[in-house]
């Protein structure tokens, strides 16, 4: 159990009497407590209901594999555990097999969230979450997670949120996160990905896309601590598709900062495209953010937007953007992109994004295109 930030612990060895009782149903397994009320040390747990998913996710434990079968879930009340896993005893949540399910908040109580994990060492995979009348899938203050292979769809705020000091070394990877708009902020808070609200290194965000989004496509806002993000694209964020009359929201493809913080991300081989503001931009942050072989195209304003700080942008391309390819400051290092001097722009094979839309290849990664690819391996994106 976390105390604190999460740092500290206390251990335990449990006898074979004293550990968690798994219960036999017609429909499935599913985790329970035994007399003495003490948890397993490790268990295979696969669920058909959702009270068993309740159950399972509120008990597990280091070692815990929970399998979830085929369906939709509709939870009462937040997803919520505070258990850590080990490196050697991940805790795991995912689908049984290739089976579809989805995890869907619409019985939830208005501003609930629908799943929300606090311990160390968890791997979610394969699962839908989608409907939440607060955000989707919120990790806080985690150590080694691996999240894979998710949508966090039409949530009421943020689909994905990583936050919290001490968020360190998770791995975010082929995740969609798309259609999500907060209401009761006129879509100005819910981002495909947000990262926001804390520090702590080693974290990853690849093979992403975030596209329809009320907000950003990704929010870095008061991250003080490095984020790498690289193969993810973001489209299609800010456009007021839930007919809002007081919609508020920014529509960025990439937001690489604000709240102060000064930090050098690193920002490769991505894509951002038809958003309403800037493909890619600082928000304020004054840190060295490495942007390199990205691309950005037909945003409604710049493509890069880098004017305040220390930026170092080299081998990106800039086509469409109708505020400009790039907004440079004077502490910004630009070489080699395809707006400074005896640069050539290449051409794109393909203009058409329907195959960006496409599903994913059965690894998980994101589909095969030709859009936006120019065949150059020295600038822009690779698409891939």
């Amino acid at each position: 159990m976390r105390l604190g930030t999460g740092r500290h612990r206390r251990t335990r060895t449990l006898s074979i009497a004293a550990a968690v009782a798994v219960t036999a149903c017609a429909s499935g397994v599913y985790l329970g407590l035994s007399n003495g009320g003490a948890q397993a040390a490790s268990t295979t747990v696969t669920v058909s209901t959702t009270a068993q998913l309740e159950s399972a996710v509120k008990n597990a434990s280091a070692g815990t594999v929970i399998q979830v079968r085929a369906g939709t879930y509709t939870p009462k009340a937040s997803l919520k555990s505070a258990a850590n896993g080990t490196s050697s005893a991940r805790i795991t949540l995912q689908a049984y097999g290739s089976e579809k399910v989805r995890i869907d908040g619409s019985k939830l109580a208005d501003g609930s969230w629908l799943a929300g994990i606090y311990g160390d060492y968890w791997t979610v995979q394969n699962l839908t979450f989608q409907n939440s009348p607060a955000q989707g899938f919120v990790v806080t203050s985690s150590v080694g997670g691996v999240f894979k292979n998710l949508v966090t769809a039409n949530n009421g705020d943020s689909g994905f949120t990583l936050r919290g000091d001490g968020t360190t070394d998770n791995l975010v990877q082929n995740l969609d996160s798309h259609g999500n708009f907060d209401p009761a902020g006129h879509g100005q808070n819910a981002d495909g990905i947000a990262v926001k609200f804390g520090s702590g290194t080693g974290n990853r965000i690849t093979g992403a896309r975030l596209y329809n989004n009320s907000d950003d496509g990704l929010d870095l806002w008061q991250f003080s601590s490095r984020v790498t993000i690289e193969r993810t694209w973001a489209f299609g964020n800010g456009r007021n598709r839930w007919g809002d009359s007081a919609f508020e929201g920014n529509g960025n493809g990439f937001k690489l900062g604000g709240g102060g913080v000064t930090v050098a991300h690193v920002v490769k081989n991505n894509a951002a495209w038809d958003n309403t503001a800037n493909g890619f931009t600082e928000n304020s942050n004054r840190g060295a953010i490495v942007l390199n072989r990205n691309t950005a195209y037909a945003n409604a304003k710049a493509g890069f937007y880098f004017a305040t700080g220390k930026a170092r942008l080299a081998r990106n391309l800039a086509v469409g953007d109708k505020g400009g390819p790039c907004k440079p400051g004077s502490s910004t290092v630009s070489a080699a992109n395809n707006w400074d001097g005896g640069v050539a722009t290449p051409s794109f094979r393909s203009t058409d994004a329907t195959t960006a839309y496409a599903a994913r290849q059965s690894s998980g990664a994101l589909p095969s295109t030709a859009f936006l690819t120019t065949g150059s391996m020295a600038i822009g994106s690779s698409m891939n």
